[in-house]
């Protein structure tokens, strides 16, 4: 795995847990680098172990679904979002309902 702020990255996101999401931002934040959103998403682009590191529930500050979504398009993350029991409607995740909060664990 790699090292430094990617591999940050994976392991702060392997605690989000299942049917739950977070965005780049909020990720960022959570690894100690709040403007550093972009750069999540590189990290997650070049995730070393698919199915492993859930890089699927990270949506943008909207909700939004990643449309270069690096595993199989949008409808990958669609589906494995839904096998989690997220509800995705037109590309959008309800960030209320489904949201993770680093804060509160």
């Amino acid at each position: 795995m790699k090292s430094g702020f990617f591999a940050s990255v994976y392991e702060v996101l392997l605690t989000v847990p299942r049917g739950k999401v977070v965005t780049y931002g909020q990720l960022a934040r959570a690894v100690g680098a709040p403007r550093m959103a972009r750069q999540v998403g590189y990290a997650l682009h070049s995730n070393p172990k698919p199915g492993v590191i859930p890089c699927h529930r990270v949506v943008n500050r909207e909700g939004k679904l990643a449309g270069a979504f690096a595993f199989g398009g949008l409808q990958a993350q669609q589906k494995l979002l839904e096998e989690e029991g997220v509800v995705v409607q037109n590309g959008v995740v309800d960030l209320n309902k489904y949201g993770y909060d680093f804060d509160k664990v």
